[in-house]
């Protein structure tokens, strides 16, 4: 079979797609800012991705809604993609982890709906295995939600207003 053969359009796997996840929540000049990144590799997808969970200084930015955000946000662009099939989602975050197989319970309310979202998501997979892995495991994942930290500090640097007073300060 040649190239022009192929079908197009559907990915295929001999195995699962594995996504791994990774939140960021860190003080900075700019606020309290929580950030999301993810990678997608498998069954013709190679992707990744990064950004804010919450505009900075948002009292929901906090460590464990970014870490949701990232699991969320990873599975609503696979199934965006039209991709249904195995998936392994994989992340650094115990509680997130723990709470999808239903080893923890979810206490803080805040996170109810991000848990009852990730599992719709989850759902739309014929299977969806949620795995814990070391932090050094998911350096690229990590990577990114750091990369978003630090480019909403230079974009909220760069849109400081100056002041108008002559010798005032930024």
């Amino acid at each position: 079979m040649d190239d022009a053969q192929l079908p197009r359009g559907v990915a295929s796997s001999d195995g699962p797609v594995v996504v791994q996840f990774d939140g960021a929540c860190q003080d900075t000049p700019v606020g309290r800012v929580a950030s999301f990144g993810f990678t997608v590799d498998g069954g013709g997808f190679r992707f990744e991705d990064r950004g804010l969970c919450v505009p900075p200084g948002h009292a929901r930015a906090t460590n464990n809604v970014a870490e949701y955000t990232a699991a969320v946000r990873a599975l609503e662009w696979l199934s965006a993609q039209g991709y249904s099939g195995p998936v392994v989602v994989a992340g650094d975050s115990q509680l997130v982890v723990r709470q999808m197989r239903g080893e923890y319970r979810v206490a803080a309310e805040h996170l109810r709906p991000y848990f009852d979202w990730l599992g719709t998501l989850a759902r739309r997979f014929r299977s969806a295995e949620f795995r814990w892995v070391p932090r050094e495991e998911n350096a690229r994942a990590d990577a990114l939600s750091k990369q978003a930290v630090h480019d909403a500090v230079a974009d909220g640097r760069e849109r400081r207003p100056r002041s108008r007073v002559p010798g005032g300060s930024r």
